[in-house]
């Protein structure tokens, strides 16, 4: 095996185990809950604690990778992860559970970004969008495999092992970075108040975010952290500009294409972390779909993006990446559009399967050269900072849609409902059980309505939550749309500043550093 496959290998292996953690938790909570005794606040805090850590450390992590070394911090990253992994495996109680993947996040957070750098430095200009694209396909297929194989896993045995099987991957890929030749560095130091700054200023507002639905804007445990964590990033941008060796060189943002590739990056994202959460959530309340069914109505994603992300990556190094990031998520706004058309029985062949297809399509010709894009415009010693910035993005973006749509939604909801049942003589029982229904969009069980008007209510819940998701796919369609629109805009196909003959890169990159002094 050549240390292009091994490098590509080990970056699909370690950055699977983290993308897979964030799923295959999700079908263990009733199982762990019912051995560890653990309430309803804990089974959250084991998925949140996890998502906190990793999303507020994600740029720390690219950073330290770039001034330390790809290798050593994956290889770190790697044993960190492994070591808490063992940790929730063997977890007496909730509480130490929670805290081994609180670090499991942090672990995560060190070594996804420099899976991507190290892509970056192993390969040429010209195979870089395509190795992205083989990346992206193969780390999808783990947050498909995750569910089915925990499922498979809880059942056969325990849900431990969902947890003790990470030790596999994690072993394999430590002997496939043993065999990558020694790191590169970009001089400098740690730069140790940007690194709290950052992670505190993103951990405010995504503890926010989680615990919003919960608790409401207004409640001291979201908007402390929200504002306090606003703050502290303002003051993370402040010392970066002073700091003789910023975590994060903010001159980065004044290059084009990465300053409007992540823009895409946070429309785009924003729209899927919706599209996904309320598909999922509309097609088990409302067209009666089981938990198994609903996570397989999005597999065609995974298929086609497993079959074409790569492919659309060769294309973009040969044609640029312009059309691609600008047409991708225009076609991907069109599927949801598609999606906005289901109604109360959500047929799937009908009125599913068109939608998810053509917004597969449309992911799939847009995240590789996405990301290749981003990566490629920055030098190759912040290129692991770049890919932390990008990843941030992503995943707080989702969060922040989610949040915000949430309350579009729901408002939605509540204004179709009262519509519908405003000239009908409800008794008083049903009213009260109509009010507690307001603040609970796509929840069409009527159980507690008395059985005389039951009926009358559940129609009506059943066509405001129809309303309600369609108004969510129609603002998932515009922000995806959107970041197309950035991209036929903002995005320029980068153009070699040598001689063909001197530099035969991909249109994704700049030449070489060796290139551009020859010239």
């Amino acid at each position: 095996m050549n240390v292009k496959r091994i490098a590509l290998t080990a970056s699909i292996l370690g950055s699977g185990i983290v993308f897979l953690d964030s799923t295959i938790v999700n079908v263990a909570l009733p199982s762990i809950r019912a051995d560890l005794h653990g309430g309803l606040a804990q089974q959250q805090w084991i998925v949140e604690a996890y998502l906190l850590t990793l999303s507020s450390l994600l740029l720390v992590g690219g950073s330290l990778g770039d001034l330390l070394g790809r290798k050593r911090i994956f290889s770190s990253g790697l044993i960190g992860f492994g070591v808490c992994s063992l940790l929730c495996a063997i977890a007496p109680s909730s509480g130490i559970l929670i805290g081994a993947r609180a670090v499991q996040g942090i672990a995560g957070a060190m070594l996804v970004p420099s899976t991507l750098a190290l892509i970056m430095d192993t390969f040429d200009d010209r195979e870089r969008a395509a190795a992205i694209g083989s990346w992206t396909a193969w780390t999808g297929i783990s947050t498909v495999i995750g569910p089915l194989g925990g499922g498979a896993l809880i059942q056969i045995a325990s849900w431990r092992w969902i947890f003790a099987i990470n030790l596999v991957p994690v072993l394999i890929t430590l002997e496939l970075l043993r065999r990558l030749p020694a790191d590169r560095r970009t001089p400098g130091h740690v730069d140790i108040p940007g690194a709290l700054l950052c992670a505190l200023g993103l951990g405010g507002p995504v503890f926010a975010l989680i615990e919003q639905p919960t608790y409401g804007w207004s409640d001291p445990r979201v908007a402390v952290p929200l504002i306090g964590g606003v703050i502290l990033f303002a003051s993370f941008i402040a010392w970066e500009r002073r700091s003789p060796a910023p975590m994060l060189p903010l001159h980065l943002f004044t290059i084009r294409n990465f300053s409007v590739g992540n823009l895409t990056t946070l429309t785009m994202y924003a729209g899927l972390g919706v599209a996904t959460f309320f598909v999922v959530l509309f097609i088990q309340e409302v067209g009666g779909y089981t938990p198994l069914q609903a996570g397989m109505s999005l597999l065609p994603i995974t298929l086609i993006s497993f079959t074409l992300s790569r492919r659309f990556g060769v294309l973009a190094d040969r044609f640029g990446p312009h059309l691609f990031m600008g047409i991708g998520p225009i076609v991907g706004g069109v599927g949801l559009l598609l999606l906005s058309r289901a109604g109360a029985g959500a047929d799937y062949p009908t009125q599913i399967l068109p939608g998810i297809v053509v917004f597969g399509l449309g992911l799939s010709a847009t995240v590789a050269p996405l990301t290749a894009t981003v990566l490629s415009s920055v030098e190759a010693g912040h290129s692991g900072v770049a890919s932390g910035v990008n990843n941030a993005v992503a995943r707080v973006a989702g969060l922040l849609a989610i949040a915000a749509l949430g309350a579009v939604v729901s408002g939605s909801f509540a204004r179709q409902l009262d519509h519908d049942l405003a000239s009908k003589p409800l008794t008083p029982q049903t009213r009260a059980a109509v009010n507690s229904h307001r603040t609970r969009p796509l929840v069409t069980d009527a159980s507690d309505v008395p059985a005389a008007q039951r009926t009358l209510v559940e129609t009506a819940l059943v066509n405001s939550s129809v309303q309600a998701f369609r108004t969510g796919m129609l603002i998932a369609a515009a922000l995806v749309g959107l970041g197309g629109v950035i991209s036929l805009v903002g995005i320029e196909n980068p153009r070699p500043r040598v001689r063909c003959a001197d530099c035969p890169g991909g249109a994704l990159a700049p030449p070489s550093e060796e290139a551009a002094t020859a010239a």
